[in-house]
């Protein structure tokens, strides 16, 4: 065996011991992102003598596992897109929690373009970020392409009603530690302010900072329509996802991790101000852009279901996602979630039985 051979054997044993769980999520609130910063994570897996290895503060050889969620023992809440077009390059997961936040999903346009509602959209040139290397990594494009549909849902019409400018995009985002102190803009939001595009679809605490600072406005804030169907998108509904053979052989840790996070959010009900100083760091943004971007209560609904209503919404994404290239192939949703291990996670919770 060559040396090259010697260390690919090396890491492919080192991803595939189950010595150690492996947790990722995205720069949004998480039930999960709480447990970890709390410790619970932690403790929880220490009583089991395990390890928690975060891919946030990994090297790209591991955080990439975000995207394919190729890691054994990985447990990962994020981002939809990635999730869907993993799974549906045959990625082995499994489906185990639900969330829903609304964080601030707007469309966003130049002061005094005359540009003040969905309806206003009609015959705007919008922002659309460019194909990123892979599927999985080319969420931006999907949830801006998503988004806008949503807002011009509101006025009555449809993606043909505009025009698509394409605008660049990170070629190969990464969660790891090579991905902090990146000051990479919204896609989009400098060609806006730059007068190249008249609307750019962003969301969340740091477009929000982002957009303060551009001097951007607000034409249509999707989260405040009644019907969330119309911002179903990346984040809305936010999978927590699971290696399958990690609960194949240790359901019992899957357990664990969905009794923390259950645990993590009932806290976060109670605690709003110190909810709020953990997102600024897990969302790599300011105090105001928090408050901007998660508001109504947020810290009161971070547990995770599988309920027929978030599972339907699941489905809304996938099928947009699958018409419009962002999956190699249909995910039979039903299939992929698990429901049990959330089951067995709340009656440990109510029980008051500790991991």
């Amino acid at each position: 065996m060559t040396s090259t051979e010697q260390g690919k054997q090396h890491r492919q044993d080192r991803q595939d011991d189950l010595g150690r769980i492996w947790f990722t999520r995205c720069p949004v609130p998480t039930a999960s992102g709480l447990a970890h910063r709390l410790g619970r994570l932690d403790e929880a897996f220490a009583r089991e003598g395990l390890d928690v290895g975060v891919l946030q503060d990994a090297g790209p050889e591991l955080a990439r596992h975000h995207f394919d969620h190729g890691l054994l023992g990985l447990f990962r809440e994020g981002g939809n897109v990635p999730a869907l077009a993993a799974r549906s390059a045959g990625a082995p997961t499994r489906l185990i929690g639900l969330t829903w936040i609304e964080e601030w999903q707007s469309i966003l346009v130049r002061p005094g373009s005359g540009i003040g509602d969905a309806a206003g959209l009609r015959g705007a040139r919008v922002a659309l970020p460019g194909w990123a290397g892979t599927r999985t990594r080319s969420f931006p494009r999907a949830m801006a392409l998503h988004g806008v549909k949503g807002a011009l849902a509101q006025g009555g019409l449809t993606l043909d009603d505009v025009t698509f400018a394409e605008v660049p995009a990170d070629p190969s985002p990464s969660v790891g530690r090579d991905a902090r102190g990146r000051a990479v803009a919204w896609p989009g939001l400098d060609a806006l302010a730059r007068g190249e595009v008249d609307a750019a679809y962003a969301k969340g605490a740091r477009a929000a900072e982002q957009a303060r600072e551009l001097g951007l406005s607000v034409a249509v804030d999707l989260d405040a329509h009644p019907d969330r169907r119309t911002r179903v998108n990346n984040g809305t509904p936010r999978p927590i996802t699971v290696h399958a053979r990690l609960l194949e052989e240790r359901p019992d840790l899957v357990v664990t991790f969905l009794a923390e996070t259950l645990r993590a959010a009932d806290w976060a009900a109670g605690h709003p101000e110190r909810v709020r100083e953990i997102l600024a760091g897990e969302t790599r943004s300011g105090a105001e852009g928090v408050a901007t971007a998660y508001r109504d209560g947020f810290h009161r609904s971070l547990h995770p279901d599988l309920s027929d209503e978030r599972l339907g919404l699941l489905r809304a994404q996938k099928d947009f996602l699958l018409v419009h290239g962002f999956l190699d192939a249909d995910v039979d949703v039903d299939a992929w979630a698990a429901p049990e291990p959330l089951r067995l996670a709340r009656l440990r919770v109510e029980e008051g039985v500790a991991a």
